[in-house]
């Protein structure tokens, strides 16, 4: 609900300042004295664009703001989605400098202006006969219906299980996308672990292996050169160890002369112990070396295909080889993976689209089951406002599930007698849009919180009869939202709860447009004026009296 509204410098509006009715306000006034000029400067609010053509004074901004009592429209959760502090009183205020910079503002923290226009829409609806084209739009149709049947329960809980089943349709098309990546690479990484595996690598084998060729390929001259110093060693005559045993026997001598040598026989000693030792295991080598082709050409063969291996993967060690044959296992391993999540992908979603579809058919029957009843209020409806043959009907087309369930809804009419119902948008005229719209949000009156609702000369060209039914209709509907009519029939402007009257005032160098609220005296004479001209006579008084008692 708009409980203040103030304008400074917006077109021919210097300040103006306003406080509606919690119920029915009237705004009236000459034409061009500023009525669509406030419209504009509310629309500001709403998020619509402008520029510095709007400033009355061009060396100053253009400042508009309303203050909006939310506490019944359930906008928490909008505002925590904008990282807006939540207040029941909010206040919007739009500013545009002289340079053109338009900002805006909700509670004094700056929001987007299309984060404006859609909060706008949840706060107020101007309702015009040119603002109609969207009741052709089948979008709001359906959720007109929703209003109607009350499908909020029905509409949640589908629209729960469909963000499910979309999220499965995500988790399966992810999972599909990696499986087709994996199973791109799936051959090519089997054919390199089977590659691998098939050589059996062990850690620290490289070594080894090339220690052992290293051996296998000099085998012979190496047993040459052993038997060599072998021999040296151990010849009968001339052998080292034959020499050495010599040493011993007269250091032996020596030590039983003079026990000083001792010490030389004892060091002698642990050097002739492994000089013997080092001769021994040169035997044992000589026994184990081997003229082998047959193990050398194994080895170098093996060795060979570690090598190529090692080149083929830019690798150094038996190790990385090792961990290149883990990862691809890995791989491998995850496709299979893979292929059984996929599996149970399927699965998920297909359970979830069969619980979207119960859900979605139980969301449909119920706006089915409204279409007899809201078809008929709304003829009867459209017969007390002048329409007498008027006939509506809604024709429902299924759909391929999306947010808002699997139906499709049109809204058909007819104005005339005898002709065929046809959509909406192809046969109504702006009047008929108009006075259609009308009646829906007065059937929607008690069953949504309705934003303010604004009026503009909705009365245009229409009788005094049907005028008078469509304010008493303004009325009811004012008792739980607030309305705001701009019109120009005196026995519609004499039923609001307070009145605005819209002039311009000439006492400036520039004409300047002002509103006030106009007390009883002033309203029987403001009401008499749009009876009998700008000099009403007392019978016009007297009517206008009787217009504000009935």
């Amino acid at each position: 609900m708009l409980t203040s509204l103030k304008i400074s410098n917006y077109a021919l509006i210097d300040h103006l300042a306003m406080q509606p009715s919690a119920g029915l306000s009237m705004i009236t006034g000459e034409t061009g004295a500023g009525k669509s000029i406030m419209l504009g400067a509310v629309g500001l609010l709403l998020g619509n664009r402008a520029d510095t053509k709007v400033l009355l004074h061009e060396e100053k901004k253009c400042v508009v703001e309303g203050v909006f009592d939310i506490r019944s429209y359930g906008l928490q959760e909008y505002f925590e989605e904008l990282e807006l502090d939540y207040e029941d009183s909010c206040i919007i205020r739009r500013e545009i400098s002289p340079n053109g910079k338009s900002r805006s503002f909700v509670n004094d923290t700056p929001i987007l202006l299309d984060q404006l226009k859609t909060l706008g829409e949840k706060l107020m609806d101007v309702h015009s006969q040119h603002d109609t084209l969207l009741l052709g739009e089948g979008d709001y149709q359906l959720g007109l219906v929703d209003a109607f049947a009350q499908t909020g329960v029905e509409r949640a809980a589908y629209q729960q299980v469909f963000k499910e089943f979309k999220s499965a349709k995500k988790r399966l098309e992810e999972l599909t996308r990696q499986a087709e990546t994996l199973k791109k690479e799936f051959d090519f990484n089997q054919f390199q672990l089977n590659e691998l595996s098939s050589l059996s690598l062990v850690a620290g084998e490289q070594e080894e292996l090339e220690a052992s060729q290293e051996i296998l390929e000099n085998a012979e001259d190496i047993k040459v050169k052993i038997q060599e110093i072998l021999s040296l060693f151990q010849d009968e005559q001339f052998g080292v160890l034959q020499g050495l045993g010599q040493i011993q026997s007269g250091l032996q001598g020596l030590e039983r002369l003079a026990q000083v040598f001792g010490t030389y026989r004892q060091r002698f000693q642990e050097a002739f112990i492994e000089l013997k030792d080092l001769s021994e295991s040169l035997a044992d080598e000589d026994s184990t070396v081997e003229v082998d082709p047959e193990k050398l050409a194994r080895t170098r063969e093996r060795l060979s295909k570690i090598y190529q291996l090692q080149k083929k993967h830019g690798l150094q060690t038996i190790e990385e080889l090792l961990a290149l044959e883990s990862h691809l296992a890995d791989q491998v391993f995850q496709v299979q993976q893979v292929e059984d999540q996929l599996l149970q992908a399927k699965g998920a979603l297909l359970e979830k689209e069969k619980e979207m579809l119960q859900a979605a058919e139980v969301l449909s029957q119920k706006r089915r089951s409204c279409f007899p009843s809201f078809e008929q209020a709304l003829e009867a409806l459209l017969h007390e406002l002048g329409m007498e043959n008027a006939r509506v009907q809604f024709e429902r087309q299924a759909f391929e599930p999306n947010g808002s369930g699997i139906d499709r809804v049109e809204l058909l009419f007819s104005a005339n007698k005898g002709m065929p119902l046809q959509p909406l948008k192809k046969v109504a005229s702006g009047g008929e849009f108009s006075r259609l719209l009308f009646a829906i949000k007065y059937l929607m009156a008690d069953k949504m919180a309705l934003p303010t609702l604004i009026f503009d000369e909705i009365d245009s060209g229409i009788s005094g009869e049907v005028a008078l039914q469509m304010v008493r209709m303004m009325q009811v509907i004012a008792q739980n939202h607030q309305v705001i009519c701009i019109t120009h029939l005196p026995q519609v402007a004499a039923k609001g709860a307070v009145h605005f009257f819209v002039y311009k005032d000439h006492s400036a160098e520039k004409t300047i447009s002002k509103v006030k609220q106009l007390t009883a005296e002033e309203r029987v004479h403001e009401l008499a004026k749009m009876i009998a001209g700008s000099n009403p006579s007392p019978a016009a008084q007297a009517s206008a009296k009787e217009l504000l008692m009935n």
